[in-house]
């Protein structure tokens, strides 16, 4: 009987540890299809992806964490590897299918640990160690950077945008993202660097080629001369304003019943005296363009507050939207105004020029160029043959200004191409044989595991990957620590000399963050739905 009850407790226990191990195996495998997914994209020669989402909408790119963002994920675990390319994008914003490939490639290997019989603790202890010495190791070979070092900066925007859709445009996009970046910089908060300030427009017409760096500001509108008004104005007097130029409502749904002609005529009046008194006050100050928020109660202009606005010789431009007022106040360096009340000449902006700029295919923008005082703001104007062109140049724009700020907090570029990942594993590898029992073997194992990157750019690239990481594996015992694949030749070469660089943010962030992703799912052992 007790023998019984022995071996029943014995199931028991077997069974419950089996619950276990399914459950870190489901979510491992769950992991590394996701990072399957996205990993034929890596490198400047990887594939883009084409996703069609349910209202027929299509988006061609080869962001991760796009590609992740869009993709529907419904398994926790992998869920975790989306997120984790979005850390990616805020942190660092260039790197996000790198960061995605190793924690998948580190989740193969904690899979083949704990098939070995070590258990999940130890495994997470070690790859929190290899996390700090990864660090420590990418900082020693780092190459610190100057700001003023402007061909440096361009070098690492081209290598982020060399991996785009929009590759081919790197040599215009890459200053342009250095200078948007450095007319921003405030020199009393050398370190931090706001892309809120870097405002981007997409217009749709002309090719990539057409896109420009506007000092002052750009509206993808045109401006409102449905009653003549004027389309250029010089020495503006700008202002932003929040209330309407219209007859006012009643507060709730209410309807006027009007009987006679002349109570018709004297309503028509009013509202005439009411938006002339209003006028009056605007061109008292001395305004000659207004910026007009869109307003979601009623009408910011009618075809009468035009028609006068356009006498007085005030340019208009409407609809703006209230998540820009900030922008634009910042950069004309005025107030907005909620009531006419308040409209004061202080109040209001100056600039040089303001006009109605046509596009050549028809489209029309209206550009505010000499702008006085201008606060610290610069905007970008995209151009793109078609929509899809457009939101990829948007994208790669974002990921080359993310680098630029990267490379602005934390001064050090470093080399890409693989170099730094391969010297990593190369010192792991050494540094594995100091080490004792279990921990050795898991960091040997995570050491293997960053041979991915360089295997992932041999393979997108056609390359056969075993030689070329082989090869790699061997100069960088030479001690040729920037040696990396150079795809366009297909071999390998001195990195740092082909000017394929990257901020040390970048490749850090990417070893932190997956590091810690996998640690997270590591420890996991059961998941419990509660509904």
């Amino acid at each position: 009987m007790a023998a019984a009850a022995t071996r029943s407790s014995k199931t028991e226990s077997y069974v419950d540890n089996k619950r276990k191990d399914d459950v870190r195996q489901s979510n491992i495998i769950a992991g590394r299809t996701v990072a399957d997914a996205v990993r034929t994209s890596l490198g400047p020669k990887g594939m883009d992806k084409m996703i069609q989402n349910g209202n027929g909408e299509v988006i061609i790119t080869n962001d991760g964490a796009t590609i992740l963002n869009k993709m529907e994920v419904l398994q926790p675990a992998a869920k975790m590897l989306v997120e984790l390319a979005k850390s990616q994008d805020i942190v660092a914003g260039d790197g996000t299918t790198t960061v995605v490939v190793i924690a998948g490639a580190l989740l193969k290997q904690c899979l083949i640990l704990l098939n070995n019989g070590i258990h999940p603790t130890v495994i997470s202890e070690s790859l929190h160690k290899v996390s700090e010495k990864s660090v420590d190791i990418l900082t020693a070979m780092a190459v610190p950077v100057e700001l003023s070092d402007r061909d440096s900066l361009i070098k690492s925007a081209s290598t982020s945008l060399n991996s785009k859709v929009v590759s081919q445009y790197s040599t215009l996009l890459a200053p342009l993202a250095v200078d948007a970046v450095l007319s921003v910089l405030d020199p009393a908060k050398p370190n931090l660097i706001d892309l809120r300030d870097v405002k981007i427009v997409k217009k749709l017409g002309g090719t990539v080629d057409d896109t420009e760096l506007v000092k002052g500001l750009v509206f993808d509108k045109k401006v409102s001369h449905s009653a003549g008004g004027p389309t250029r104005v010089e020495n503006a007097k700008i202002a932003v304003i929040q209330f309407q130029i219209s007859p006012p409502k009643t507060d709730i749904e209410q309807s006027i019943v009007v009987s006679d002609y002349t109570q018709m005529d004297r309503i028509l009046k009013e509202e005439r005296n009411y938006i002339l008194s209003m006028i009056k006050k605007i061109k008292a100050t001395g305004c000659n363009v207004l910026l007009i928020q869109k307003s979601i109660l009623r009408d910011a202009v009618t075809d009468l507050s035009l028609h006068y606005l356009a006498k007085a010789k005030i340019l208009v431009v409407r609809d703006v939207e209230r998540d820009e007022i900030e922008f634009i106040t910042k950069t004309l360096n005025c107030l907005p105004i909620a009531n006419i009340e308040h409209f004061r000449e202080e109040k209001l902006g100056r600039a040089d020029l303001v006009e109605e700029v046509p596009l050549g295919d028809g489209g029309k923008i209206v550009k505010i160029t000499g702008i006085q005082n201008m606060g610290r703001t610069t905007n970008v104007l995209v151009r793109g043959s078609n929509q899809l062109v457009l939101d990829e140049a948007d994208r790669s724009l974002h990921d080359a200004l993310c680098v630029i700020r990267c490379l602005v907090s934390k001064r050090f570029l470093i080399a890409g191409g693989g170099a730094p990942e391969i010297e990593l594993s190369r010192q792991l590898g050494a540094w594995s044989k100091v080490l004792h029992g279990m921990e050795s073997y898991c960091v040997r194992s995570f050491a293997e595991a960053l041979e991915v990157i360089p295997y992932t750019l041999a393979e997108n690239a056609g390359l056969n990957p075993i030689a070329i990481v082989t090869e790699l594996r061997n100069r960088h015992a030479q001690g040729e620590i920037n040696a990396g694949i150079n795809v366009r030749k297909g071999q390998i070469t001195n990195i740092l000399e082909e000017n394929v660089v990257q901020p040390l943010l970048v490749s850090t962030s990417a070893i932190t963050l997956a590091t810690e992703c996998v640690r997270m799912i590591l420890k996991i052992d059961d998941i419990i739905m509660v509904r």
